[in-house]
């Protein structure tokens, strides 16, 4: 083969495979979803009016809302995922911060963060540099994404007995108006729920017609979203915890402004589904009170668990919060427990097939926390947008599962992107007096010689937890089972084929691995917020083989 044939060959072979990988990532897609991206492309929609609305006086107070962590430093200065920024420096739309940082810029979340009332002068002040410098429809802070969080800050801010001028007041609308035709039909799931959100809280804060409109539009987006969004096990259905908490929270806020303005019969199934919401939340959290970190979730951007819980309590929303072992057969999650240990584990799929945008590569993942301290997890999340960081966080190495020779058991690829997807199959669950057992498989490597599946059993009883890998296949693979540590956790090389891991605590756990594997203690980083990287270890362990192949590894400790 000449130099100049076999330069075409590899062109005419990329251009397949970037082909197919396209076709395998938009075939999910629901027609609306194309319909609208192309009308939103072409449709030019006119110039937004700016006619006064008159406001609904609230005839009940607002109920304190769960809050975030400051994010105002200064007058018009913002910190976030480690980097500060000044509106004075960057404007509302420099392009020397990251589209995601510019984002939280025109959330307006500090207005109702930690301690907002000290800083009601700046916030007043932020408000009006935001409607003099940002004009209608043009630029990041019109998108509708974040328009629609803006929208409810600027409400909430106002029914917490803040002072939302008449220019304000005049922008809210006409925000509210751009928003009910810039509806965000392309891309569903939480963005829209967000949408219909904004929507209803203006539907609210305003008097007249064109308001209820915007009530009764959003009511209804909301109620069919949440047939469709929200699972039978109480989960989001794009299966992120964090996300599921960001929606979590919605649906209080939306509980909320409905009982201030006398709409409790507007929010009767919302009042019904978040107890099982809530318990999902806790259910996906380890002994540290945070969550797990599955599909782009991270801390510090959802409000704390306990935040989210006491707003749930003040608004008389209960739920069960007591579990033992529990399997969440719809989202395809799995929390084991005893005494002194928490396993949450993956057996599911990774996300609606048309809405697969926070979704990692993470089939058969888990994590595990041991004296209430986390010991096995996840890499986390510290980017968004494009770039190989991004893809690796996304990928299979970077969780705690096994990789077939080094390749992703999903196909993850640009920022949002999943072309072919592992698919789950059948789960089994035992328990007994003394141990619980799980078992999945997926597919994932289905297009590889030999079709291999892979299976994954775990095993909890008190003092141990086994985890069984099998690869059922006919050919030849190389094996990588990962098993990333929390960054307190340190790791050396005990007696043959054991590591011992010590807890912040000073606890230890051994670690046993199956014989005839290389085992390797890597350094590597962990993920817990957006900008964040923290140093920690991870142990890897090689194996080459054919055909079906059993990998063993225990966790033991001891306990009183």
């Amino acid at each position: 083969m000449t130099i100049e044939f076999k330069g075409y060959y590899l062109m005419l072979k990329t251009f397949f495979n970037n082909t197919k990988r396209f076709y395998n990532t938009v075939k999910y897609l629901k027609f609306k979803q194309i319909l609208w991206r192309v009308w939103y492309k072409f449709h030019k929609f006119s110039t937004v009016g700016g006619h006064y609305l008159k406001t609904e006086t609230a005839p009940k107070a607002w109920i304190e809302h769960a809050r975030r962590k400051p994010s105002l430093i200064a007058a018009l200065t913002f910190e976030f995922f480690g980097e500060t920024g000044s509106i004075d420096e960057l404007g509302w739309d420099g392009p020397n911060r990251s589209k995601l940082w510019r984002y939280n810029q025109h959330y307006f979340d500090d207005l109702n963060a930690k301690d907002s009332k000290d800083r009601i002068v700046c916030h007043i002040g932020l408000i009006t540099s935001w409607i003099l410098e940002n004009s209608v429809g043009n630029g990041t802070g019109w998108e509708p994404y974040p328009t629609s969080l803006r929208i409810v800050n600027w409400v909430k801010f106002a029914l917490s007995s803040r002072e939302l001028s008449t220019e304000a007041q005049a922008s809210l609308a006409v925000q509210a108006r751009w928003l009910s035709n810039h509806i965000e039909w392309h891309i569903l799931g939480n963005h829209l729920i967000a949408n219909a959100k904004a929507l209803y809280f203006c539907g609210l804060f305003f008097e007249g017609e064109e308001a209820e409109a915007w009530r009764r539009n959003g009511l209804a987006i909301m109620l069919n979203e949440l047939q469709e969004q929200i699972l039978p096990d109480g989960g989001h259905f794009e299966l992120s915890p964090m996300y599921h908490a960001l929606v979590v929270e919605d649906f209080l806020d939306i509980i909320n402004v409905a009982k201030c303005y006398g709409r409790s019969e507007d929010v009767v199934r919302l009042e019904q589904v978040l107890p099982s919401m809530l318990a999902w939340l806790k259910l996906m959290s380890h002994p540290d009170g945070k969550i797990s970190f599955f599909n782009d979730s991270a801390t510090n951007i959802a409000p704390e668990n306990s935040q989210i819980f006491d707003y749930a309590k003040r608004l008389g929303i209960q739920f069960n919060h007591t579990f033992d072992h529990s399997i969440l057969p719809e989202s395809g999650y799995f929390r084991l427990e005893n005494s002194h240990s928490v396993l949450i584990g993956d057996i599911g799929r990774i996300g609606p097939d048309y809405l697969p945008s926070h979704a990692h590569a993470d089939t058969l993942s888990f994590e595990f926390s041991l004296f209430d301290q986390r010991l096995v997890v996840n890499s986390g999340t510290s980017e968004y947008g494009l770039g190989p960081e991004r893809l690796r966080q996304r990928g299979t190495l970077a969780h705690s599962t096994l990789s077939i020779n080094g390749e992703n058991s999903s196909d993850v690829w640009s920022g949002f992107r999943v072309g072919t997807r592992a698919r789950p199959g059948a789960v089994t669950f035992q328990t007994s007096d003394t141990e619980a057992t799980v078992q999945g498989s997926h597919d994932g490597y289905r297009v590889k010689s030999g079709s291999p599946v892979h299976y994954r059993k775990w095993s909890l009883k008190p003092g141990c937890l086994k985890i069984e890998d099998t690869i059922s296949g006919n050919s030849s693979y190389n094996l990588d089972v990962i098993f990333r540590l929390h960054p307190n956790v340190s790791v050396v090389q005990g007696q043959k084929n054991t590591l011992v891991l010590t807890l912040p605590s000073g606890d230890t756990a051994l670690f046993k691995h199956a014989s005839g594997a290389d085992v390797v203690i890597e350094a590597t980083t962990w993920h817990p917020m957006f900008g964040t990287t923290e140093e920690s270890s991870l142990i890897r362990f090689s194996k080459k083989g054919k055909g079906t192949i059993i990998l063993r590894f225990n966790f033991t400790w001891t306990y009183e």
